[in-house]
């Protein structure tokens, strides 16, 4: 199921791209690189950086919390197809247990009376 499951996400693009951007995003190499940006942003290139720098940290967050809910979606629907699977291993494990048990007792009654007539 989770080889299926990758198989699916790296068989589209769009995915693949939002999974490279969320990983990125999501590591230390992401935060260095933000410091070193607006560092260089705010002290070498612009006198007063602080209207852009808003509007363009604004924006980034908007992407980047869009790319926090696709992941979001993307571990539900995983959760949720693992949970399906799940039941349905149980409810044949449950209906395999019952089967054996039936044929058990049935055996074990069979044995008892031969042995006791």
């Amino acid at each position: 199921m989770v080889e299926a499951q990758k198989a699916h996400r790296a068989a589209n693009l769009q995915l693949r791209v939002a999974d490279a951007i969320t990983s990125f995003a999501g590591s230390m190499k992401f935060i260095y690189l933000h410091v070193l940006l607006f560092a260089l942003w705010m002290v070498v290139f612009e006198k007063s950086p602080w209207p852009t720098l808003t509007l363009v940290v604004s924006l980034e967050a908007i992407f980047l919390s869009t790319f926090v809910m696709i992941g979001q979606n993307r571990q539900a629907s995983f959760q949720q197809e693992k949970a399906d699977h799940d039941f349905n291993e149980q409810e044949l494990e449950l209906k395999t247990n019952t089967e054996l048990t039936r044929a058990i007792h049935l055996l074990t009654s069979e044995l008892h009376d031969r042995l006791v007539t």
